[in-house]
């Protein structure tokens, strides 16, 4: 009977899809085992067979469990909402809903021709409003808490309130914003309603504060670090600038040490770790002040001692881990975004810092992190005084110092850190040497652990930690400064100026946030004219008409409702600029939406309770699953996704909705299927295209072609590549026998390559369970490996090779007879391999397994029910059509997910006889298989009545026989 593997797949996938067969219950009395694949944002493009490799492992992996008696949750849904959808709704015109709608159903499509096991019964969407509710509420208890540095735990506001009243904030150890003043609970109770907000708005976990951004002009809105590459857009390659601007933040900052920590906790894989630990960066050391000298280079360089400003003044205040060092600093260098800059620059030197300031915005972070060899600055014409020396300290920007990193000020000390050593070299500024024994000239890293510092009469001959503790010491009686951990870890921008994304649930009274009643939730996306930024560069939900909240009807209503108010003193008014109406209770509600990181922070935990319109997830459910045991993903979302997603499963632990403190229990990180890309070679200047091998000289252009115009040989189909490309119609190949070869380059799989496999085309010739092995076949899972089709003709040979085991010709033949003791030996051997692999998740060499296991039976001629059936159950959850039908045929009325795993014993592995030698005088002459528990004189018997030893002895009586049991037979003549 023949393999019809497109008749079987579409057979099997209508059986699991009718029967609901991978639907897990949250009551079930079997152990829980929770598989998650990273949440798939549906692109337009669909997926390639790049995309599905870590889907097939996690596939794998929980059908086994299934097997092993685990009642398995194995959920997925779409990260819908997003950049990517809203700018297909600025170029089309059409819907971002519409388009996303589509492109879900295209990914449902491609994702069950693969055959995966989800449950789909649980399918959650991020732009479904019944899913954001759930986000708008979190963001709620968010604003609603703050963080005890204390108790290292978040708490309800309306303690710290009570606190506030009873007390004041002096005792409050609080992670807030740095210019909280101190005040009494006397002063407390005279502040208006207004202030005591504005007050609170620095303790909560979520506030309002003005941040420096990512902004891209062209897109219009705000972009996380990881969505710019190399200074441009990821979407779109759009400059983008640093820019200032009232944004929603998460103080995820406070959870830094306990981030920290408990990596040590999770079984993740040691780089993502240390990803996680660079990104957090703990650092000891002590924070330094530094006062200001006067405005101007005039006052300072005056014929008398330089006067300090006023107290009132702002300090400059550094990060150091070095503090010891302090006596080699000899300038100072801010970020130019630093609030300081405007005011200290002096006239004479405003133009430049300007200057280089414009200049500055239009690089990235990650570009001024990573440029190492640019040494650039300007002098601001200030001064600041060094805490201990009294002694004038220039003051320089420069963009290698991030405004959001530590303090957004750097004490440059040339002769112990290198950048700071080519930054005074380049500007020919000072390099004092405060260094025993070292030549700060040889621009050596000098300020190592250790390090003698002998130059200063404060701290001469003190080593690293010896000087360390005095210099904070001082610092800390003098008012200069302390002791202090620091964390690289900022807060999180949560704003985005975008219309496709969760709206906030947040509206403004006096400038003012308040939230909407939770149980009003959802605060729905409205309708739109325009997704682009209004004229007057509000985000695009200023482009609603219907965008306020009536707080009296607790419902969404026309902006007609409110009125236009001037900007006050403070510049306190509405995002949209507008106030409410004094007698209706109407208001503004916020313009930003929520980033795409907001609804992907819980989703794991959504799956677990989909449907409960009452909570995010009820108490049982939680209590049950706990957290994801298993998850896959791109090791790209080291610190954004996984770090946001730790952040909010610990808050929510924190106020008692979540069991747990950690979301991922073991993570894995797959490789990257690339893609095989082809080329031609045109001759430059001329319309002619030379075959690879034909090519003479390094005169031809090399030009991507469709990967779907070569076949399995290289060869080009010439008339397809012409109708592909028309301004090529006419141009002339030079082919080699007739034949045009083109060059082959393993590259990222991708469509502005043309290098991408669509699974479909494989599915339709191949078949979804070949896909499935030849993705695991070609190599371990967490390392990259090139695609080659042409290699997957093996695998599906593989699969027609099985089929055949259990078929006679056109007749299913598989018989009630006893296995042979080769067959089971064989079975149990895979049993064995197969098992291990799969918990290792070695998945590649499990499938070598199988291949060697199949060729095996077919050499033994095995058509045995004992061994063909557990083997449709062993290989069921890597190709389990194939096996869903054998285990049909085999006379099964349930699934084979249902069916018990195949049990391992290891007695048939065991050997039972033994080839001996038989020598004769010391000469090996046969061999002779004998049973291992036979007696020395039941071998010498059974080698004595052997033909072949009466033919070697020709009638003459041994005169000894030598046995050792389990070795050898000699026989002396």
């Amino acid at each position: 009977m023949s393999y019809h593997f497109n008749k079987i797949e579409e057979k099997w996938q209508k059986y699991w899809a009718k029967n609901q067969t991978f639907q897990a219950k949250n009551d079930s009395d079997k152990p829980k085992y929770y598989v998650l694949d990273m949440f798939p944002y549906p692109s337009g493009a669909g997926l390639h067979v790049g995309h599905p490799l870590g889907y097939i492992a996690s596939d794998i992996y929980a059908r086994f469990k299934r097997h092993k008696g685990f009642n398995v949750l194995h959920p997925q849904g779409y990260d819908s909402f997003g950049l990517p959808a809203e700018q297909y709704a600025i170029q089309t015109g059409q819907h971002p809903a519409v388009t996303t709608e589509n492109n879900i159903a295209r990914y449902r499509e491609q994702l069950d021709k693969i055959g995966f096991s989800f449950d789909w019964s649980r399918e959650v969407r991020t732009s479904d409003p019944d899913y954001y509710k759930w986000t708008q509420w979190i963001f709620i208890q968010l604003f609603e808490s703050w963080y005890d540095l204390e108790a290292e735990k978040s708490r309800p506001i309306t303690e710290l309130e009570k606190t506030f009243s009873s007390e004041g904030n002096s005792r409050v150890n609080a992670a807030c914003d740095d210019d909280i003043e101190e005040f009494s609970a006397e002063d407390w109770k005279t502040y208006s309603e207004d202030e005591k907000e504005r007050i609170l708005l620095k303790y909560r976990l979520t506030y309002l504060a003005e941040a420096e951004v990512n902004w891209c002009p062209q897109l219009g809105t705000v972009l996380a670090n990881d969505e710019i590459v190399n200074g441009v857009s990821e979407r779109g390659g759009y400059p983008v600038v640093r820019k200032k601007m009232t944004q929603w933040s998460m103080r995820i900052s406070a959870f830094s040490e306990r981030l920290l920590q408990d990596l040590n906790k999770i079984d993740w894989t040691e780089s993502l770790k240390e990803s996680q630990r660079n990104w957090i960066g703990k650092s000891v050391g002590a924070m330094v002040h530094f006062n200001l000298y006067g405005e101007t280079l005039k006052q300072v360089q005056g014929d008398g001692p330089a006067e300090l400003v006023s107290a009132s003044q702002p300090k400059i205040s550094v990060f150091t881990t070095r503090p010891d060092t302090i006596f080699g600093v000899s300038f100072m260098t801010l970020a130019p975004e630093h609030d300081l800059v405007e005011k200290i620059t002096t006239e004479d030197q405003k133009a430049e810092v300007q200057a280089y300031i414009e200049a500055t915005a239009k690089r990235s972070e990650r570009e001024r992190m990573a440029d190492v060899k640019t040494i650039s600055g300007v002098f601001t014409g200030a001064y600041a005084e060094h805490p201990f020396t009294k002694e004038p300290v220039p003051i320089w920007i420069g963009d290698y110092v991030l405004a959001g990193y530590g303090t957004g000020a750097v004490m440059a000390v040339p002769c112990g850190d290198q950048r700071d050593h080519d930054f005074a070299r380049h500007f020919d500024l000072p390099i004092p040497n405060i260094f025993e024994n070292v030549d700060v000239s040889q621009e050596a890293y000098a300020g190592k652990e250790g390090t003698v510092i002998a130059n200063s009469d404060f701290l001469s001959g003190l080593k690293y930690k010896e000087a360390l503790q005095k210099v904070i010491l001082e610092l800390e009686k003098t008012g200069h400064g302390y002791g202090k951990t620091n964390y690289r870890l900022r807060d999180a921008v949560f704003s985005r100026q975008r219309y496709w994304g969760e709206p906030f649930p947040v509206y403004y009274v006096n400038g003012l946030p308040k939230m909407i009643d939770p149980k009003h939730l959802p605060l729905r996306l409205p309708e739109v004219e325009k997704y682009l930024p209004t004229e007057t560069g509000e985000p695009p939900l200023g482009n609603a008409s219907d965008w306020a909240w009536d707080t009296k009807n607790n419902k969404v209503v026309s902006n007609k409702m409110l009125k236009q108010v001037q900007h006050d003193e403070k510049g306190d008014v509405t995002p949209s600029g507008v106030e409410a109406h004094e007698d209706n209770g109407v208001y503004p509600l916020e313009l930003n939406t929520m980033p795409g990181w907001a609804g992907s922070s819980w989703y794991l935990f959504r799956y677990m309770d989909a449907g409960n319109p009452d909570k995010f997830v009820s108490e049982e459910a939680q209590k049950y699953w706990e957290n994801v045991d298993l998850y896959i993903g791109g090791s790209e979302h080291a610190t954004g996704h996984l770090l946001y997603s730790r952040f909010w499963t610990k808050f929510l632990h924190d106020r008692g909705y979540l069991t747990v403190e950690e979301p991922f229990k073991k993570l894995i990180n797959q490789g990257m299927i690339l893609g095989t890309s082809a080329f031609v070679y045109r001759l430059e200047g001329e319309n002619v295209f030379v075959s690879k091998n034909q090519i003479k000289g390094n005169n031809v252009q090399p030009i991507h072609a469709d990967v779907s115009l070569v076949n399995a040989s290289d060869e080009l189909d010439i008339e397809g590549f012409k109708k592909w490309r028309p301004e090529f119609a006419d141009a002339k190949f030079l082919t080699e026998d007739g034949k045009y070869i083109v060059g082959r380059e393993v590259e990222k799989m991708s469509k502005s390559k043309y290098n991408v496999v669509n699974p479909d085309d494989i599915c339709e010739d191949y078949g979804a369970d070949t896909l499935r092995m030849y993705e695991m076949f070609l190599g371990p899972l967490e390392q990259a490996k090139p695609w080659n089709t042409a290699g997957i003709t093996g695998v599906h040979n593989f699969l027609k090779k099985l089929w055949k085991l259990y078929h006679n010709g056109e007749e299913f033949a598989v018989s009630d007879d006893k296995a042979s003791a080769d067959s089971l030996k064989t079975f149990h051997k895979t049993i064995k391999k197969v098992t291990e692999d799969i918990e290792e998740f070695s998945f590649n060499t499990s499938v070598s397994t199988f291949m060697i296991c199949v060729n095996e039976l077919t050499a033994q001629r095995c058509n045995s029910r004992e061994v063909l059936e557990p083997l449709a159950v062993l290989i069921a959850p890597y190709a389990p059509h194939i096996a869903e039908e054998l285990w049909e045929k085999l006379g099964n009325s349930e699934s084979v997910s249902t069916a018990k795993y195949p049990e391992y014993q290891e007695k048939y592995l065991v050997e039972s006889k033994k080839n001996y030698p038989v020598s004769f005088n010391g000469k090996m002459r046969f061999t002779m298989e004998l049973p291992l528990d036979m007696s020395k004189d039941e071998i010498e018997k059974n080698v004595l009545e052997d033909e072949r030893t009466k033919n070697q002895l020709d009638g003459s009586t041994p005169k000894k026989v030598i046995v050792v049991p389990g070795k050898i037979v000699n026989i002396v003549v």
